[in-house]
């Protein structure tokens, strides 16, 4: 654990538009530094991806960013992020992402000599590795075109570089099914840890060779899995909230390796990484409802940086196409929260105290999101002598946290989930901190013909 004492240590401290540790852009975009801007993320709408049809592709991403940067201009956006996150093929064959990537930045650059506009693209490879099974996360040549991907989309244009990484799916999701809090806490502060210190050396290196800013990873495929299970009521919503928690320090583990923010969205694991090292994040509340439900819709807004949605597809609305659409619902919201900065801390804390009390009393899941339960949930993580004790600590806190809000009345009480509140507490505090000693207890749980260890180094 590199991180040993937070880089906000008060809730009020902790809020939208300002970082200890703000990211400024070739184009001059300063993240964290006083403002919050909209990312606007979108994806094709239901077509095949092919050689035949490839021209078609890249006119729908120029048509996607066209319409938004114009919608931009005319809205008087300071800035706004693109998020390209590509699909399978894309990385496949990297030449394909990296045509993309050129059209985009050409639309941004246009723009910015023409308006003054200023935006920049984060570019995001999907984690290939997650389509073998079981995955070779070191040893397998469908790293290969990820890191050239990475690379020479990178030098197209791509300023900002992503990824929401896999290693340890392959446990957690059974974990996830199971309601296996040990299992999950496994894929995420053995597994999921080692395979971050692996890839996100060769992200942070790649950004260095090309003079680019490594954004950050995201916990989605365990967290934001979690939180549409628990929407649908296939797992209690405390467990969701706890599976949360335990994604944060393999998250952590790549601004240990060098990321600099901001974050991606779509785990929510950013307030705690803001919390504990400082640097801007991108979340994403209300407007991801295109793709799936949440109950987090205002209180992610709390300390954003960059206000994102989720992939919405380049399909007709009556409005216009729905990534513009989403986008100007994205510069309306961040345009509020704007003036808040403007007027002062004062108004921002206010602004920030009705985006959490709107959502904090519903669901766990939220609560755990306010800025109050992230630093205290921050401090404990912090305290780790490693990794599984710092995840171990931050679970424990925010179920105590949790228990201590439902006796007081600021958390609605589901009955049908307080015998998980102890079970949990049994089973996080059963784990042994020592990582050998884990592995051991695990292993006999598991199918591990899932699993192949020695792809994490173990």
């Amino acid at each position: 654990m590199k991180f040993k004492e937070l880089a906000i240590k008060n809730p009020g401290d902790l809020y939208f538009g300002t970082a200890p540790n703000p990211v400024k852009t070739p184009r001059g975009l300063v993240i964290g530094g006083g403002n919050i801007y909209p990312e606007l993320n979108f994806t094709l709408p239901e077509m095949s991806i092919n050689k035949t049809d490839y021209s078609a592709v890249l006119k729908q991403y120029r048509e996607i960013v066209t319409g938004a940067l114009d919608h931009a201009v005319h809205l008087y956006s300071d800035g706004i992020v693109l998020e390209l996150e590509t699909l399978i093929e894309m990385t496949q064959i990297p030449q394909m992402g990296i045509d993309i990537v050129k059209i985009m930045n050409e639309i941004c650059e246009e723009n910015f000599i023409k308006h003054g506009l200023k935006s920049e693209i984060r570019l995001t490879p999907n984690d290939l590795r997650e389509f073998e099974r079981p995955p070779k996360q070191r040893t397998t040549k469908l790293i290969e075109p990820m890191m050239e991907l990475f690379e020479r989309g990178a030098l197209a244009g791509g300023n900002l570089l992503s990824i929401e990484s896999t290693g340890g799916k392959e446990i957690s999701d059974d974990a996830l099914m199971m309601c296996d809090i040990k299992q999950f806490i496994f894929s995420q502060a053995v597994l999921g840890v080692r395979d971050m210190e692996m890839l996100w050396g060769k992200i942070v290196a790649i950004a260095k060779k090309t003079a680019t800013i490594p954004g950050g990873d995201t916990a989605c495929g365990f967290g934001n899995t979690a939180m549409v299970l628990a929407e649908k009521k296939y797992i209690p919503k405390v467990f969701a909230a706890v599976a949360r928690i335990a994604t944060v320090v393999r998250t952590l583990v790549a601004v240990e390796q060098g990321a600099k923010g901001p974050d991606k969205d779509c785990g929510y694991e950013g307030p705690f990484l803001k919390a504990i090292t400082g640097i801007p994040i991108s979340m994403e509340g209300k407007t991801s409802a295109c793709a799936h439900l949440s109950p987090l819709g205002n209180v992610a807004a709390a300390c954003a940086d960059l206000w994102s949605n989720e992939s919405v597809q380049n399909v007709k609305l009556l409005a216009g196409m729905a990534p513009t659409v989403y986008y100007e619902q994205l510069q309306y919201d961040t345009r509020l929260m704007n003036e808040a900065i403007k007027g002062g801390k004062q108004d921002i804390l206010q602004l920030q105290k009705l985006f959490v009390n709107s959502d904090t009393f519903y669901d766990p899941q939220a609560f755990i999101l306010s800025p109050k339960s992230v630093i205290e949930i921050s401090k404990e993580i912090v305290k780790g002598e490693n990794y599984i004790d710092a995840t171990k600590r931050g679970c424990l806190k925010g179920l105590e946290l949790i228990e201590n809000a439902i006796m007081e009345g600021t958390l609605l009480r589901d009955e049908k989930e307080d015998v998980w509140i102890e079970m949990l507490k049994s089973d996080i505090a059963s784990i042994p901190e020592n990582e050998s000693d884990f592995v051991e207890l695990i292993l006999p749980t598991i199918d591990q013909s899932k699993v192949i260890l020695s792809e994490y180094g173990l």
